[in-house]
């Protein structure tokens, strides 16, 4: 019988669950590609470190783009190295895959991973949904008559949903993410220091100064990059206390989603929310005061689940181990 492999394909990253093994990949979605040649010259973390830096010929590219495939054949060639490297040293002979997608995408995005995954070697796809695997992830009681709230924010698309006795009764999405308050936070540096930065540069400079906290001590950071107006390069310092705004910036659209959604809810199921507070998973959920930043504007209050980055991968461990009855396979 062909193994089970789950997938948490994002926008930012993969993360692999096989059966039996635990998780087995842990990289960013990125490959680079010799472009003359056709083939992989690296994967993962190695292809996400050229970024910026690649020689003549070799583009490191991420085919996912707000949770859906971008380059389709690129793709297929990123999940069939994945693929490999979750094989260790025995073969997976054609997995039966349990792949989890956010809510926002539309059918046809949803056979394009279907045949992307098929094409990488899958002999079956079976698809759920991003916030139910997150919840299960984060440990939410989801299975009680009681309303359970999750705000998954990933590299791409941020996916909130209430559960109540195991399925989702109320979800929305928006694809705004990680990668969307990098941009603004390049964008702010160029429009405030005149420096030009990569987004991986400002993707650092996220995870290690970018705050929300208004009682956060101050902290600097020396940052490089080229001056927009002479193209020479260029190293200013920044202060945490700047990063709030681009981020905020950001944040409001999710904001908005998650509004959206509480209006919706039955009356007795804001009573849960109010009294149990929401959950946030995925790479923004570590954002410094996000917690704090959303506690002081709902109202009631907000937690980070234990391991936000692998809520969705052991989201699906846990439906593949306990809840098999739940899983449809598509033969491909």
């Amino acid at each position: 019988m062909a193994r089970i492999i789950g997938i948490d394909l994002g926008t930012s990253n993969t993360y692999i669950y096989r059966k039996g093994r635990g998780i087995v990949v842990r990289e960013p979605s990125v490959i680079a590609i010799d472009e003359e040649k056709s083939r992989v010259v690296a994967l993962g973390e190695d292809a996400y470190n050229m970024i910026g830096k690649e020689p003549a010929g070799v583009k490191a590219v991420k085919p996912i783009k707000d949770g859906v495939i971008s380059e389709f054949d690129i793709t297929v060639a990123m999940l069939h190295g994945f693929f490999v490297k979750a094989s260790g040293k025995g073969s997976l002979n054609r997995p039966n895959v349990v792949l989890a997608v956010s809510n926002s995408i539309t059918e046809v995005e949803k056979r394009a991973l279907e045949e992307a995954a098929a094409e990488a070697g899958a002999r079956s796809v079976a698809i759920i949904p991003s916030p139910f695997a997150a919840a299960m992830g984060a440990g939410l009681p989801i299975e009680e008559p009681r309303g359970n709230m999750i705000v998954n924010i990933g590299g791409g698309t941020t996916d909130v949903a209430v559960l109540s006795l195991g399925g989702i009764i109320q979800s929305n999405s928006v694809r705004v993410g990680g990668d969307e308050i990098d941009e603004a936070i390049a964008a702010y540096l160029k429009r405030k220091h005149n420096l030009i930065v990569t987004l991986t540069d400002a993707e650092e400079l996220k995870r290690t100064l970018g705050t929300l906290s208004l009682t956060s001590e101050e902290k600097t950071q020396e940052i490089y990059g080229r001056d927009a107006a002479s193209g020479l390069p260029l190293t200013i310092t920044v202060k945490n206390t700047e990063l709030k705004e681009p981020i905020e910036e950001q944040l409001s659209k999710i904001t908005e989603c998650i509004k959206a959604t509480l209006e919706k809810l039955h009356p007795e199921l804001s009573a849960d929310i109010y009294e149990y507070g929401l959950t946030l998973s995925g790479g923004g959920a570590l954002i410094d005061g996000i917690q704090e930043y959303y506690s002081k504007m709902f109202g009631f209050e907000v937690k980070c689940a234990q391991n936000p980055l692998d809520c969705c991968v052991v989201g699906i461990q846990k439906i593949i181990e306990l809840l098999p009855d739940a899983i449809s396979f598509n033969e491909k």
